[in-house]
Formats: structure tokens, C-alpha cells, sequence
């Protein structure tokens, strides 16, 4: 079964610290970038930080930047969302999408916009509350 899952989601207060997984099962990562996205009750979906197939691009959300980092490894298949500083408005579930990369010339590339993903994970929930 080919598809994508998200771990590491929970409770944790104002100023805390998350560690966000994805996970592909069935397909390898390498041949995607990798987009963070995530949705609070009553919010459209936004994404929140992505990179590309080789981890030499990252993108961020205004609203996270220098909070929270990306990275993958593709020889374990994962790519990591390292979340700090974390506050209310952070509280959403967090969803992981695999952008599949065919042509060379776009490999540096990540999209932190688009919604047409191959793969979507099933979400984790992040809630930040005291």
C-alpha cells in the first residue's frame, strides 16, 4: 500500500517543542519534494514549509520561519518537521504531501502552495494550549 504517514503530534504548552515525522510506506521519497501543510478547525489548509527532493531548497511560511526547520533523509524515507517556539496558533493538524519531481531541471524545486500532491498523509494533530 503506497501512502504517507505523519507521527509525532500531541499536547504540549506555549513556548514548547514538537518533532513532526512523515513517513512513505511503499514508495520511496527521493523522487518527491515534500510539502508540510496543516489546518486549523474553521481555516483553509496552508503550507507551512517544503523542500525539495535533495534537501538543497527549503521554504517556510512567514508565520513559522525561524521557528521551525525541515529536513529529510531519504535513506530512511522520512522527512522531519522540527517544530519550536510553538504557540496557540500553531495548534492545527499537520499533514504531509508527496510532490512527485520527474523532470531534472525542477529537482532544486519545492511547493509550498500547491495542493496537487500525489500522496497525502493522513495528519497528525498538534495542539498547543496550556
Amino acid at each position: 500500500q503506497l501512502q504517507l504517514v505523519e507521527s509525532g503530534g500531541g499536547l504540549v504548552q506555549p513556548g514548547g517543542s514538537l518533532r513532526l515525522s512523515c513517513a512513505a510506506s511503499g514508495f520511496s521519497l527521493y523522487d518527491y519534494a515534500i510539502t508540510w501543510f496543516r489546518q486549523a478547525p474553521g481555516k483553509e489548509r496552508e503550507g507551512v514549509s517544503c523542500i525539495s527532493r535533495r534537501g538543497g531548497r527549503t521554504m517556510y511560511a512567514d508565520s513559522v520561519k525561524g521557528r521551525f526547520t525541515i529536513s529529510r533523509d531519504n535513506a530512511k524515507n522520512t522527512v522531519d518537521l522540527q517544530m519550536a517556539s510553538l504557540n496557540p496558533e500553531d495548534t492545527a493538524v499537520y499533514y504531509c504531501a508527496a510532490h512527485e519531481i520527474r523532470n531534472a531541471l525542477l529537482y532544486g524545486l519545492c511547493f509550498l502552495s500547491r495542493r496537487d500532491p500525489q500522496y497525502w498523509g493522513q495528519g497528525t494533530q498538534v495542539t498547543v494550549s496550556s
